[in-house]
């Protein structure tokens, strides 16, 4: 089983990096490139992938309304998806009151060393974020990994092909669809080095922070990660009631690469994966080359939960009681600043400092607090995001009737089992995986 399974060999990196991590901590600190070298790869992947999925997609739909309808619709689930992780937070953070009683002087606090972990940058207005999302080069797009401006590539291009016809360009589609084979292959090679970067990211982890944030901040840890599970109890039964499907059977279908997300601290690594495991379980391709990649930038539910909860906690912590417009006034900032986040080196810490600056009440060296504990709250925040994505492709594709729910059930039973488009026919035919029914 060690030898076979993703699962197995992840699982066992990840408890031995908690274990060279707590024992040899000077140790493990120099395993952290191990990490950092596997999602640099992985990352290299993700650009041309998302490209080909959306081109071929539209394509292959054939209509480029309903690629549009596809993406109103994701938009409008990610912002009643973000308002409700929002919103839970906020009730939870007056709740519980994590920084009640803690009586802070924000005096006391270094707020350079947020800017030491922000690099002195912020986060994109909403002017600058809708025009940053426009690419001014091809070649930029691609070489910067920005998603949003390879997706208006990508759709541009599918539209053009879908334009022109197969007739006057009939060796694009093809070629496109090689790449992306390609693309999946090498994506399948990069994959065997999971377990080295679960074990180097965790044993720096652990021996890089110890396991003292735990008691300092254990009430607002317990807090973020009680109301990512209540999210994710409310989005399950939303699933269920909207297409059928079941989260937990979901999550023990991507038990892989919901591990390796977790060790890694990053759900850009399974993206890739995560695109072929949504494609073959029912879910059409162009509604998941759209609102996979898009969910990355505008359906942060984990970050947002983490900074509604957060900003609570710095405002009781030194003292400052919210009223209630203030805490609308919150809302409506992080809906704002939570499409700006990804990809921005120390965003939450961006978030908090805007945040607080647009209430004028909390000292900005309170975000300061927050530094001891932040990366604590990655695996809430990879998890949530992570689920919080692909119950929106799931949503999407069955409000758009580009669901096949008889697929999405069989193999969410194990009826059907998944097979890696990296893998040849050749290996198909000798038997190393069990072949795919037709959908």
């Amino acid at each position: 089983m060690l030898r076979t399974s993703l699962f197995a060999q992840v699982a066992c990196a990840l408890l031995l990096g908690v274990l060279v991590g707590r024992i040899w901590p000077d140790v493990a600190s120099a395993a952290q490139p191990l990490g950092d070298g596997f999602v640099r790869l992985i990352k290299a992947m993700i650009a041309p992938l998302v490209f080909c999925v959306v081109v071929v997609g539209i394509t292959k739909a054939g209509d480029l309304k309903a690629f549009g309808r596809i993406g109103l619709k994701a938009l409008i689930w990610f912002e009643v998806a973000t308002t409700v992780a929002l919103v839970l937070g906020l009730l939870a953070g007056n709740l519980f009151g994590p920084g009640t009683g803690m009586n802070i002087d924000p005096a006391t606090l270094d707020a350079s060393a947020v800017d030491a972990k922000t690099g002195g940058g912020e986060l994109p207005s909403t002017s600058e974020f809708l025009l940053y999302s426009l690419p001014d080069s091809a070649v930029g797009a691609f070489a910067e990994n920005s998603l949003l401006q390879v997706l208006v590539l990508a759709c541009l291009v599918g539209a053009a092909v879908l334009h022109l016809g197969h007739t006057r360009v009939p060796a694009i589609l093809p070629a496109i669809e090689q790449v992306q084979e390609i693309v999946f292959a090498v994506v399948g090679f990069i994959m065997k080095l999971a377990p080295l970067a679960v074990f180097g990211a965790t044993a720096h982890l652990v021996g890089e922070y110890g396991l003292g944030a735990l008691s300092t901040y254990g009430k607002l840890i317990a807090i973020c990660y009680g109301v990512a599970l209540l999210f994710l109890l409310v989005l399950g039964i939303a699933l269920k009631a909207l297409t059928g499907v079941s989260l937990w059977k979901f999550v023990r279908y991507t038990r892989e690469e919901m591990l390796l997300a977790l060790g890694t601290a990053s759900s850009e690594t399974v993206m890739p994966r995560m695109m072929q495991k949504l494609r073959a379980a029912g879910c059409r391709d162009d509604a998941v080359g759209l609102v996979l990649p898009t969910g990355y930038s505008f359906n942060l539910d984990g970050a947002s939960i983490y900074l509604s909860v957060a900003t609570l906690f710095i405002a009781q912590a030194v003292g400052v009681d919210l009223t209630l417009g203030q805490q609308i006034t919150v809302v409506l900032v992080l809906m704002l600043t939570s499409k700006g986040m990804a990809g921005v080196p120390g965003s939450a810490f961006l978030a908090l400092s805007a945040t607080a600056a647009a209430l004028g009440v909390i000292p900005a060296g309170a975000v300061a607090l927050l530094l001891g504990v932040d990366r604590i709250m990655d695996a809430m925040r990879v998890a949530t995001n992570l689920l919080g994505n692909c119950v929106a492709v799931f949503v999407v594709s069955r409000w758009e009737g580009a669901l096949d729910r008889v697929t999405a059930q069989k193999v969410m039973n194990g009826e059907i089992a998944f097979v890696p488009e990296e893998d040849t026919e050749a290996e198909r035919e000798a038997g190393a995986v069990a072949p795919q029914p037709a959908k």
